[in-house]
């Protein structure tokens, strides 16, 4: 193709001309530099050019160099316990060779070209096989299996597959196709990032993703394949929630976005997560994990590339049959950074300034999640949840990002700063957020949990709604002036929202709750309620029953370990029925 001359710069964005043969979304090389642009509006023969490297220096005259080829992320063995860049720079590898900072025009390729992997196949010579199909394992990580699958688009007869170690770049099988073409077969993947990968059917999500809070899993769900994002104002906890997914979601692998995060929010994930234990398999957490660190102080047009590379990379795993969570944070500095490169273009400005088309981006993003049936046979299943942070300007949840978020995704985490003031955390507004799936959910929740889970969610909230309708009469006439049967539901909601709800991220035992063991929890502030209201109707006043001791057994019970929770509760279900007989 032609080289291109530079006749604008404006930021990051680099008007060229003379490139009548570039198409939409082509990765060009910009000045003699080499820096990395893709191409974002084309008019005749000029190209506008969002470059994902600092354009200080670059000025019109200096060639651009078109690729030919979309920007694409490279796919295979060695992606997992990798740090990358928003447009899959390998962080550790950039540091290796040229310090703190990434240096301009450095190019390095995602994936080790030396590493040499083990290849075990799994299906033999003179079998057919499709698009999709696993032909071979590799063990990424003790926690990994990585299937190496055939890239879409090859089907054919295998005439030939090996066996041993292995670069991603050498042939472990050659696929003949039916007009007769031999195809090479590598470990690698490049795949368009814009483009989302293909399968064979979309499923609904029915299993729950534990994430192991309260709140959410009780609550609140989401689902495997399922969409939540996370609003709030600057302070009320969206990138702890984000870290406390990211740790305890019961996914296979979790692929973690810092899209334009702080350096320092990034840094305690980067020095946390490899310290982290899984808490199923008791391995550091970045045994399955994948980091992409896009923080505000790089290049803004990389941001923008940032979400489309981490989601590339979740559905590649999903393609092999696992459950991938994929948390964004936050999705706010994702649609500033196409707001700027808008006004870069002098597009028309939509509301707040965004572009006209946000809400667009924004739905083919999340519509990305789901749970599937993948290519190849035999048949699996593979489900990819995306849940995304939103920082609307001082907790605005009117912000157009956070509205065109909530008009494609299933569940809403409403968090609120008077919450986090008064130390209640994660501070989701229990009345105002939502989940979808819970409905969807009930039969899973009652196979796997308990048959009457689900009814007792359903009291709890009938509780704290009816609290909610009381707080405005008490603020009238106080407490006292209350019947004794709301004084008493007033103190049970008291109960749910500091001995249930609230969870405390730092504890070693509280960080991470099971199904199981919230099931019991809220089992017992319920019969506990129960017991308490039957001695109410007997005449006792709410007063005297504040002096039992269970109310403290109950507080503490949050931090039982796993294996002692049931005698726990055991123990306090003793005490409730000894004291409702001595009353």
């Amino acid at each position: 193709m032609e080289v291109g001359r530079i006749v604008k710069v404006a930021g990051p964005l680099v008007v060229a001309e003379g490139m009548s043969g570039a198409k939409m979304y082509d990765v060009a090389l910009v000045s003699e530099k080499k820096l990395l642009g893709e191409i974002i509006e084309l008019k005749g023969d000029l190209a506008s050019i969002q470059v994902y490297e600092e354009t200080a220096g670059v000025g019109p005259g200096e060639p651009v160099y078109p690729t030919g080829a979309p920007l694409s992320v490279e796919l295979g063995p060695g992606l997992i316990r990798s740090i990358y860049d928003g447009v899959e720079r390998p962080l550790d590898k950039i540091a290796a060779l040229a310090g703190d900072f990434i240096t301009r025009g450095i190019h390095v390729p995602a994936l080790d070209r030396e590493k040499k992997w083990h290849f075990k196949p799994v299906k033999k010579k003179g079998d057919t096989v499709e698009e999709g199909d696993v032909i071979g394992e590799v063990k990424e990580t003790e926690l990994v299996v990585h299937k190496i699958m055939v890239p879409p688009g090859v089907r054919g007869e295998l005439v030939e597959i090996k066996e041993g170690e292995y670069t991603v770049e050498e042939p472990v099988a050659v696929v003949k196709t039916p007009d007769g073409v031999r195809k090479e077969i590598i470990m690698m993947q490049k795949w368009p990032v814009r483009k989302p990968r293909p399968y064979r059917e979309k499923i609904l999500p029915v299993e729950l993703m534990v994430t192991g809070q309260r709140v959410i899993d009780t609550f609140f769900p989401v689902t495997k394949g399922g969409t939540a994002c996370v609003p709030g104002p600057f302070g009320s906890g969206k990138t702890v929630i984000q870290h406390q997914l990211a740790k305890w979601s019961d996914a296979d692998i979790v692929v973690y976005i810092g899209c334009g995060e702080r350096g320092n929010e990034m840094t305690d994930v980067l020095i946390e997560f490899p310290e982290l234990k899984d808490p199923r398999s008791g391995l550091p957490l970045m045994e399955r994990t994948v980091l992409i660190a896009n923080t505000s102080n790089m290049p803004v047009a990389a941001r923008e590339a940032s979400v489309y590379t981490g989601i590339t990379i979740a559905e590649y795993f999903r393609d092999m049959g696992y459950s991938v969570a994929l948390m964004a944070d936050s999705t706010s500095r994702w649609a500033e950074a196409m707001r700027e490169i808008s006004g870069r273009l002098e597009e028309m400005p939509g509301e707040e300034g965004y572009p006209a088309y946000l809400a667009a981006r924004v739905a083919t993003f999340y519509e990305r999640a789901g749970r599937v049936k993948c290519l190849g046979s035999p048949e699996r299943e593979g489900a990819l949840t995306v849940i995304g942070a939103v920082s609307p300007p001082g907790g605005d949840l009117s912000d157009p990002v956070v509205q065109a978020t909530l008009r494609v995704v299933k569940v809403f985490w409403s968090l609120e700063d008077k919450l986090a003031y008064r130390r209640h955390f994660p501070a989701i507004n229990w009345l105002t957020s939502y989940s979808l799936y819970r409905d969807i959910s009930k039969d899973w929740l009652s196979k796997n949990v308990a048959p009457d889970f689900f009814d007792l969610t359903n009291e709890a909230m009938r509780v704290l709604e009816k609290e909610a309708e009381l707080e405005e009469i008490v603020r009238l006439v106080g407490v006292e002036n209350l019947s004794q049967e709301d004084q008493l539901l007033l103190e049970i909601a008291r109960s749910i929202r500091e001995d249930f709800l609230h969870q405390n991220a730092f504890h070693e035992i509280d960080t991470y709750t099971s199904l199981k063991k919230q099931y019991l929890m809220l089992k017992t502030i319920l019969y506990f309620y129960e017991k308490l209201r039957e001695l109410v109707a007997q005449g006792q006043t709410v007063s005297e029953l504040k002096k039992l001791p269970a109310w403290e057994r109950i507080a503490r019970m949050k931090y039982a370990t796993e294996d002692k929770i049931e005698e726990v509760v055991n123990s306090i279900r003793e005490e409730i029925e000894n004291a409702v007989s001595v009353a």
